[in-house]
């Protein structure tokens, strides 16, 4: 998984509250194969018309937010179903943070498992950072992770975040990789273990 440490970048405003999981990607891309392809489809019904032609008012349609890596949202970003996709359809849309007052628990969890930040801000930080860019489009927000800190302008914000799941964005690190990183607890546990209890030790067989 890719590491997120920093990332300065467009960031493109969505002031609407519960953008849900389908909403961000419709229930029939459900059975795209994980190849890349979903940004794509990211917010399909909302960006485009039923002629497959882009909305026009849809802020990923304007310019500079179409190259937004930086999404800042109403309460409860990602609520509703737990579909894993709509997580793939934000990274491979090129979406690497979601800054919101709120997100639904599945889907910040499946970020986090993706290498997507959601940080949290406060609804007043999330409102005026709102503003800052919906008055000046061009402007470029900064994510750090190290420093917990969101930056657009005079603006700068704190966020808090689960540990766990900062460590797993700071070293890119998988469920896989999570595990791995307890490796000596594990190894010191089975010598222990062993040792405490040799009979619970199975044998092979002939031996």
């Amino acid at each position: 998984m890719e590491k997120f440490t920093r990332i300065a970048a467009p960031a493109c405003p969505l002031r609407a509250e519960n953008i849900d999981t389908d909403q961000i990607l419709p229930a029939r891309y459900l059975k795209l194969p994980r190849n890349g392809e979903h940004g794509k489809v990211l917010f399909h019904d909302l960006r485009f018309d039923a002629g497959g032609n882009e909305r026009a008012e849809f802020p990923l349609n304007r310019a500079p937010w179409r190259a937004a890596k930086i999404i800042v949202a109403g309460r409860n970003f990602g609520g509703g179903s737990s579909r894993e996709a709509a997580v793939y359809a934000l990274y491979d849309y090129g979406i690497r943070c979601a800054v919101a007052p709120s997100f639904g628990d599945i889907f910040s969890q499946n970020a986090t498992k993706n290498g997507l930040l959601t940080a949290t801000l406060s609804e007043a930080e999330t409102s005026s950072l709102l503003l800052a860019l919906e008055r000046e489009p061009t402007s470029i927000v900064t994510v750090d992770l190290v420093s917990q800190s969101i930056t657009c302008g005079e603006l700068k914000f704190q966020f808090v975040m689960d540990q766990s799941r900062r460590d797993r964005l700071l070293n890119g690190w998988d469920d896989f990789d999570v595990t791995n990183s307890f490796r000596k607890e594990i190894a010191d546990f089975k010598n222990a273990d062993r040792k405490r209890r040799p009979w619970a030790v199975p044998c092979r067989r002939g031996i």
